[in-house]
């Protein structure tokens, strides 16, 4: 095939997957940012049009000093970071023992893991557990549970890949006198690298987005993260939904995910690359 025909399948490529995205992405982003921008009375409308009134600076001054955007935000940034580190931490030491491992106990441990993706955890039993344990309503309490909901997928996505690795380094990190740990950290956790960028950025996604668990397992507006403090605002009128200040809010609460996968998009996509070297 000439390098006329690649470059060509290649912009065909492009084009296709850019008009493929305008429906669904682009025209809800476009619908979101300009109606955070308008009146109540224009965003009620809920138009693609520019603004006739503008009032992005009130919109947004509104949600941060009576939204409890910076309460929220300060509560999800505590929550998501621990849980997400403990997930990947915890999720790719058990993805080495079950790829390691040829027990069947092992074996039957790594699908109920793998099963808990699709399974969704029973809430009235959750909250029971948690209350017997003096922890339901309390932030720890949210991040065992959200730490436990969403091991499965690291230990899925990094079992799958340390399969593929071979196991030399291993052994002569063994044989050279390595315990467990020693191999772990210095070994395959580095290796792991590229795989557990790619679960960082799902369970960042998952993790800041949660409304479900933290509905039921936080109490009171000062544990309240961000999809709580969004639902709060948005249901305290008592004169309809101003669509306005609901699309302001949701603009400022996606922004710290927006940013994020700006700053790992690189790395992941490198780090992948890597790794399938690697593996």
């Amino acid at each position: 095939m000439s390098a006329i025909a690649v470059r060509t399948r290649g912009v065909a490529r492009y084009v296709g997957l850019t008009l493929f995205a305008i429906p669904w992405i682009l025209v809800p982003f476009w619908l979101l940012i300009v109606n955070s921008l308008k009146t109540e009375g224009d965003a009620s409308v809920l138009s693609m049009s520019w603004p006739k009134h503008w009032s992005a600076g009130a919109n947004y001054h509104t949600v941060i000093d009576k939204g409890s955007y910076l309460t929220g935000l300060r509560n999800s940034a505590l929550l998501a970071a621990p849980t997400i580190l403990a997930v990947l931490l915890l999720g790719s030491m058990a993805a080495w023992a079950y790829a390691r491992s040829d027990s069947r106990t092992l074996r039957f441990a790594y699908y109920t893991s793998a099963l808990s993706i699709v399974l969704p955890p029973a809430i009235i039993l959750t909250i029971y557990v948690l209350t017997q344990l003096g922890l339901n309503g309390s932030r720890l309490g949210y991040l065992l549970v959200i730490a436990g909901t969403r091991l499965g997928v690291v230990i899925f996505l990094a079992t799958g890949f340390v399969r593929t690795l071979p196991h030399d380094f291993e052994e002569a990190a063994e044989l050279d006198g390595a315990n467990r740990w020693q191999i772990y950290w210095r070994i395959v956790l580095p290796v792991l690298t590229p795989v557990l960028f790619t679960g960082a950025v799902m369970l960042i996604i998952s993790v800041w987005n949660d409304f479900y668990f933290a509905l039921f397992l936080l109490r009171g507006s000062q544990a309240a993260t961000l999809p709580l403090t969004l639902y709060s605002f948005a249901s305290s009128s008592t004169h309809g939904v101003s669509w306005n200040l609901v699309f302001a809010h949701v603009v400022l609460t996606s922004l710290p995910l927006v940013l994020v996968h700006l700053v790992l998009q690189r790395r992941v996509l490198g780090g992948l690359t890597e790794g399938g070297v690697t593996g």
